[in-house]
């Protein structure tokens, strides 16, 4: 019996003489990028500001799909008409009509264009501009960071409203891509300076001792270690404030210095509607809280990123 308990032993134990064990295959290496999409994915902050953001960028190139009414037909007979007509799904008036008579509905489907492209506009060309500056200012240093530094407080002392109506008081006609350049123009320094101290800081970094060891050039360096490296905060910054940049768009088309008509904004339409917000206050309440639920996705979203960035607040 002690023989054949054994022998069935020795059969499940495989052969181990000319033979070894695959070895395991090496993980793959993990990435800051890779972690922070994993992390992203379980956060419904982020979900839910991913979602609100693709439907205002459908709703920008295709904003067909949301309504066939045009936005600038009128009708004084519906002047102010708070009784919305329902007969035909994404024809009907949903929101009113304002004082000349247009849908309100649609002409908040057609602003958000406007709104989002200048906020898309404004926030890659001040990333561009400024963390161009503040990668040269950083790793260089010495007197080409004290001159960049100083012109960069020139141009964040002049408050960003203020010096874009200014700006754009000097163009005889107002379009998207004025106000895009009145607001890259005054807003590149927040971008700069977090560059800047970013790359400080990661220029002192082993990795790059050890690449300027090597013989590796300026070029490679700044472009293989120090941009991959320093680029994270850059980009919180720039997805919250890319929000802000269409609060100020709405701002200035409020107060009549930034987009004009026929360009459809939601800024001009809530400058429209603040003489009657006690008689109508539906012709107020739909762009402003179409433009309040824009800037809240857009800042939902970065401080999503900021925590999933940041090792320190997982």
């Amino acid at each position: 019996m002690p023989d054949l308990i054994e022998k069935k032993t020795a059969a499940k134990i495989p052969a181990q003489s000319g033979s070894s064990a695959p070895a395991p295959k090496p993980e793959k290496a993990r990435s800051l990028g890779s972690d922070a999409w994993d992390d992203l994915r379980r956060r419904p902050i982020f979900l839910i500001s991913a979602a609100l953001i693709l439907v205002l960028i459908v709703m920008t190139v295709a904003p067909g799909l949301f309504t066939s009414v045009d936005p600038r037909a009128g009708d004084l007979r519906n002047h102010y008409l708070s009784h919305p007509n329902y007969s035909h799904l994404f024809q009907a008036d949903w929101f009113g009509y304002d004082g000349q008579g247009r849908s309100i509905y649609a002409r908040v489907v057609h602003g958000a264009r406007a709104s989002i492209i200048v906020g898309i506009c404004v926030t890659a060309a001040v990333t561009l501009t400024g963390g161009f500056i503040g990668m040269l200012a950083g790793y260089f240093g010495g007197w080409l960071d004290t001159l960049l530094s100083r012109v960069t407080d020139i141009f964040f002392g002049i408050p960003l409203l203020l010096g874009c109506l200014v700006v754009l008081n000097a163009f005889t006609e107002r379009t998207v891509w004025s106000v895009v350049f009145a607001l890259t123009a005054l807003g590149w320094t927040q971008m700069a300076r977090v560059m800047r101290g970013s790359v400080i800081t990661v220029k002192q970094a082993d990795y790059v001792t050890a690449a300027k060891a090597l013989g590796a050039g300026t070029g490679r360096i700044m472009l293989k270690h120090i941009l991959p490296n320093a680029i994270a905060p850059v980009i919180v910054v720039a997805t919250i404030a890319l929000g802000g940049y269409i609060a100020t768009e709405a701002t200035l088309s409020f107060l009549g210095i930034g987009l004009q008509d026929p360009t459809i904004s939601w800024g001009i339409d809530i400058n429209s509607a603040q003489k009657v917000i006690r008689t109508a206050p539906f012709a107020l309440f739909f762009p402003a809280g179409m433009l309040s639920l824009t800037v809240l996705a857009f800042i939902m979203m970065g401080d999503a990123v900021r925590d999933a960035l940041d090792p320190k607040l997982r």
